[in-house]
């Protein structure tokens, strides 16, 4: 084997790797439970195809759950929307930690989608408005619509809209 800084199948090789030592050396990378099930494992490429099948499997899945967790994201009429709104931006982070990226206006158009049946009014106005609007100015309009409408619940002004047609 040539003692080239590349392998070009596997991209970067470790100078130990390439000669000869490569088994030993992965093996002691890897914690005590897993050396004990490769170690017996003599070829080393055989070893790091191996675990890269097994744990870059797992990443995908990860990356599927957290995924799985956006989609099914709604929001209820039981909890504050604020509240709410922070686990979104919690799940938001965990996509961004798996590496996948998200546009803004996507992320605000997903955070309008997703909230509660009693905020469709706000929904509809937030959807028709022209202008683009940021994540952290969504957040801000959420809360004061949140606040005015605890207010107007506390002083009892809450209108709910009529259901029956007057007849004279």
């Amino acid at each position: 084997m040539a003692t080239s800084e590349t392998n070009s199948e596997s991209g970067p090789i470790n100078p130990n790797v390439q000669h000869g030592g490569g088994t030993n050396y992965i093996l002691n990378g890897l914690d005590n439970a897993l050396y004990n099930v490769y170690s017996p494992m003599v070829n080393a490429k055989a070893l790091w195809e191996s675990l890269e099948r097994k744990y870059k499997t797992e990443d995908a899945g990860s990356k599927k759950f957290v995924v799985g967790k956006f989609l099914d994201f709604k929001m209820v009429d039981s909890k504050t929307v604020i509240s709410q709104v922070q686990e979104f931006q919690l799940i938001l982070h965990d996509i961004h930690a798996e590496g996948m990226v998200l546009g803004e206006s996507f992320q605000v158009a997903a955070l309008i989608e997703k909230l509660p049946p009693t905020w469709k009014d706000f929904k509809n106005y937030l959807k028709h408005k022209r202008k683009e609007m940021k994540l952290e100015d969504l957040i801000v309009r959420l809360r004061i619509e949140e606040d005015n409408r605890q207010s107007e619940k506390k002083a009892g002004n809450y209108h709910q809209e009529a259901k029956a047609n007057v007849v004279e």
